[in-house]
């Protein structure tokens, strides 16, 4: 990033800070995908909150914004272990925010599933979560009766930019691996699991370049949509993996199990917009799979008859290229930053909450006049 542009970014955050201030700062941790313009938003963060630490998702760091993040806060490891159980999750918690008034800013649900004993039994008081992803949603919505509020950013209008422009960077990296192995998507059957914002962002883009698309969502109101938009919908995963050259994966919640790979197609290649623990079960894999690296972040999956090739180790294919959306990504963190106002009023009750259209609104005339010149 150009020094100019860095002054610009520093000044759009300055200005939705300002916008968006709080009485009091609450202690916070930042769970975060620490790709290289991530350390302005991170000041930002801790302008609002008195940010204990930073967790960066292990998949997506990049070195030098760990460099520069650490010389403003701690960057300690992110794991689901280190969230799926309540002692764990509060030894942690206490060793860095005890006894503070503390909000949660969440990418994929790692809170989620200790969440109620960490508000019971934290020393401090949680004044709740914000929640990033489609994918974490769902997992504090599940959550009967959450114990805090949980304020998501994931369904916002602002991210519908981000959402299409991620679905984009995940064709062209799909497209690059194939390329280096001497392979093109023209002429390929395509299997997109799920029809959420990403994967009908990548059957869009898919089908722009002349693949045909096959679309499995178990969602009956997203197959209609996928219908009405020209893309073949299919009930039967097992019969449309035997077909499909390429499996985008883009559900955020398992989209192959153990017992779907052998069904795929010899040769198709394997991709996901999310790390591989959230969408593929690999690790119930039959051992009589051997495993050899072929091309740039290219595994190849063979055992007797049978073969396929998985891309990035199952992890998000466009964290290989950066995973770029340009500055649209500014419009989700500054409302991450909004929705930290909202939990400090305290005012909320427990449950899922979104950002008004209000605050939205000055979020996006601020970022046009920042963006858009």
């Amino acid at each position: 990033m150009e020094n100019f542009e860095r002054a610009r970014l520093d000044a759009y955050f300055a200005k939705i800070t300002s916008q968006f201030p709080v009485t009091s700062r609450p202690a916070a941790f930042l769970v975060t995908h620490l790709l290289p313009e991530r350390p302005s938003f991170v000041r930002s963060a801790a302008q609002l909150t008195r940010l204990k630490a930073v967790l960066p998702k292990p998949k997506s760091i990049d070195p030098a914004a760990r460099r520069e993040v650490e010389q403003l806060v701690t960057c300690d490891e992110l794991s689901r272990e280190l969230f799926a159980e309540a002692d764990s999750a509060l030894d942690y918690l206490e060793s860095r925010a005890a006894g503070e008034s503390l909000v949660l800013l969440d990418v994929g649900g790692y809170f989620a599933p200790a969440l109620r004993e960490i508000c019971d039994r934290f020393s401090g008081r949680i004044l709740g979560v914000v929640e990033d992803t489609e994918n974490g949603h769902r997992r504090y919505a599940e959550i009967d009766k959450p114990p805090c509020p949980v304020v998501s950013v994931a369904r916002s209008p602002l991210k519908d930019p981000e959402d299409f422009l991620v679905g984009q960077s995940v064709v062209f990296s799909t497209e690059a691996l194939m390329r280096g192995r001497g392979d093109i998507l023209h002429g390929r059957t395509a299997l997109v699991i799920g029809f959420g914002k990403l994967g009908s962002s990548i059957a869009r883009l898919l089908h722009a370049k002349g693949v045909q698309v096959t679309v499995f969502d178990i969602d009956p109101v997203r197959r209609t949509q996928a219908l009405s938009q020209g893309f073949t919908v299919t009930r039967d995963r097992e019969h449309a993996l035997t077909g499909a050259g390429l499996v985008l994966c883009a559900t955020g919640s398992i989209a192959l199990r153990s017992e779907d790979f052998p069904h795929l197609r010899n040769g198709a290649y394997v991709a996901t917009v999310t790390s591989s623990e959230d969408e593929l079960e690999l690790a119930g894999l039959p051992d009589v799979y051997s495993r050899t690296g072929t091309g740039e972040a290219i595994t190849r999956y063979q055992t007797t008859g049978h073969y396929f090739y998985l891309m990035n180790n199952g992890n998000a294919v466009n964290f290989l290229h950066g995973a770029s959306v340009g500055p649209f990504i500014y419009l989700v963190q500054a409302e991450i930053l909004a929705a930290i106002q909202i939990l400090t009023r305290a005012d909320l009750n427990p449950g899922m909450h979104e950002v008004d259209a209000t605050a939205r609104a000055i979020i996006a005339a601020t970022w046009l006049n920042y963006f858009n010149r």
